[in-house]
């Protein structure tokens, strides 16, 4: 058995989707430019592709380098995984947190506590890696700053859920109800 049979199809959709969600909850709150859309998009690959293919990664991180391998879900089953899109860019940064949340609460439940660290660890390091490519607020690459307030909240609020300190507290529970969803 190997550790991605512990998931239903969701669940490894949405642990798999959480390191892009954490990025994409950061471009979210500040979008740049499209060079600044595309430098952070390279940021949130390279830090996926940096975490999965580490020496000495966790059985979590094999299963996951194994799946980015492999042949990815087809165009309808990927429709019936998404869910509902967001409506504006605060919605959207909220539907991330919210699915870096279950993806955090999920890996914590169900494999080992080198696995939940691993898998925190890289959810921290893509979303930090975005908000560090591209400079916010310039004209042509000139003026602005790296990470902006914007960046900053979203940053903290991630910080939050997927470290279980300050703003946006992970729960017990993935949908913070108590119930699981």
């Amino acid at each position: 058995m190997s550790l991605k049979d512990n998931f239903s199809t969701q669940e490894w959709f949405q642990i798999m989707t959480g390191p892009g969600r954490a990025g994409a909850a950061v471009v979210a709150a500040s979008p740049s430019g499209l060079t600044g859309l595309l430098a952070e998009a390279q940021a949130i690959a390279a830090s996926i592709r940096e975490s999965v293919s580490s020496a000495g990664r966790t059985p979590l991180m094999e299963a996951m380098a194994a799946d980015l391998l492999g042949k990815g879900p087809n165009p309808e089953e990927l429709r019936d995984l998404q869910g509902e899109r967001a409506k504006n860019m605060q919605e959207a940064v909220e539907q991330n947190v919210q699915a870096v949340r279950q993806a955090v609460w999920l890996v914590s439940a169900k494999t080992s506590p080198e696995d939940a660290q691993a898998y925190r660890d890289m959810l921290m390091q893509v979303a930090e890696r975005t908000a560090q490519a591209a400079k916010e607020g310039g004209f042509l690459g000139i003026g602005g700053e790296q990470v902006n307030d914007k960046e900053r909240d979203v940053l903290a609020e991630l910080q939050g859920v997927i470290r279980g300190t300050g703003q946006g507290t992970a729960l017990t529970t993935p949908d913070a109800s108590g119930n699981a969803t």
